[in-house]
């Protein structure tokens, strides 16, 4: 049917409308629903928004839109402003922007409690990480650190939450009930820890750093099991919710990399083209979304088979994935 449409025959407007919403609707420029079974939310840091997908409506936020995150209730998420020292908070359903919430200078990674209840920035100008109340959307309490504390992750329990501190100390452990740092664990191998998620059994940290690094840290014993050499240069790092595969970008360079989060052995590397940085898995661990930051698109890799499923372009400078289900 499509083969017999002669394009040089019809009007430019026409030809427009159908390359956008026929062609588009059937290439990888679509954002299918069946690879998107939960609302994913990219943050597009040069052009100050946030993209939702599989809708692809775009949310105007604030200055260097970076760090996302959402609530366990799918219903609010929040992004980090660094240059402005702000939190940017927008509804999930509507895009509305719900509040900017003051914290403190150079906010990065974010995470939410288990429970809902409070947010933790990692301020890395300051030194130190911002508790927010979201119940009123409003800093409540500020925790020092040592230098340079990056991004952010609760236990299940709620009652630690661990942070890198890419000024080189390690692994920060906070006790969230006294709100206070009561250990550092040293990570000897790693070049500025920038990035971590957990085992889904909590007993191993896995850290991304600056360089070309992943460690993965027994938190029990504060021993570095082992080092796994991946892309060059910072990125985010996913643990699927299945627990299978650590996941993890390189902003320097073209390859996510795919670990085996049992054996610490590299599965696959796959070419998602210049720059990827934020990774998250579907909450059913069948999909990756990951934000390659140079070629300003998103890429869904298949889990099952490793390979790239969909490809979607986006606004400049797409930097970190948000995934309700795998926040």
């Amino acid at each position: 049917m499509l083969g017999r449409i002669k394009f040089g025959t019809m009007h430019r407007a026409c030809r427009k409308w159908f390359f956008s919403t026929v062609v588009g609707l059937t290439g990888v420029a679509a954002a299918h629903a069946d690879v998107f079974p939960a609302p994913a939310f990219v943050t597009l840091k040069l052009t100050n928004q946030v993209e939702r997908f599989p809708s692809k409506e775009v949310w105007q936020g604030g200055p260097n839109m970076l760090y996302d995150t959402i609530t366990p209730d799918g219903n609010v998420l929040l992004v980090t402003s660094p240059s402005t020292a702000t939190v940017y908070a927008f509804d999930t359903h509507s895009g509305k922007q719900l509040a900017v919430i003051d914290v403190d200078k150079g906010s990065k990674g974010i995470k939410i409690s288990p429970d809902g209840k409070e947010a933790y920035v990692s301020n890395e100008g300051a030194n130190s990480v911002s508790v927010i109340d979201l119940s009123t959307f409003k800093a409540v309490a500020t925790i020092p650190t040592e230098k340079m504390p990056h991004n952010v992750r609760f236990n299940a329990q709620g009652d630690t939450a661990y942070v890198t501190l890419q000024g080189g100390a390690g692994l920060g452990v906070i006790d969230t009930r006294r709100r206070k740092v009561t250990r550092i664990i040293p990570t000897p191998g790693l070049e500025g820890p920038h990035n971590l998620d957990l085992s889904k059994d909590g007993s191993t940290a896995f850290i991304r750093d600056t360089g070309n690094s992943v460690a993965a840290l027994d938190l029990q014993t504060g021993e570095v099991k082992s080092i796994v050499k991946v892309g060059n240069g910072h990125a985010g790092i996913d643990v699927i919710p299945s627990g299978q595969y650590v996941v993890t970008g390189a902003i320097a360079d073209n390859v996510v990399t795919v670990i085996d989060a049992e054996t610490l052995a590299i599965v696959k590397q796959v070419d998602v083209g210049m720059g990827p940085h934020g990774v998250r898995s579907s909450k059913d661990s069948r999909w990756l979304y990951v934000a390659v930051t140079a070629a300003d698109k998103v890429v869904v890799i298949d889990m099952k088979t490793l390979e790239i499923a969909e490809e979607h372009t986006v606004g400049s400078f797409p930097f970190w994935v948000a995934v309700n289900g795998n926040p």
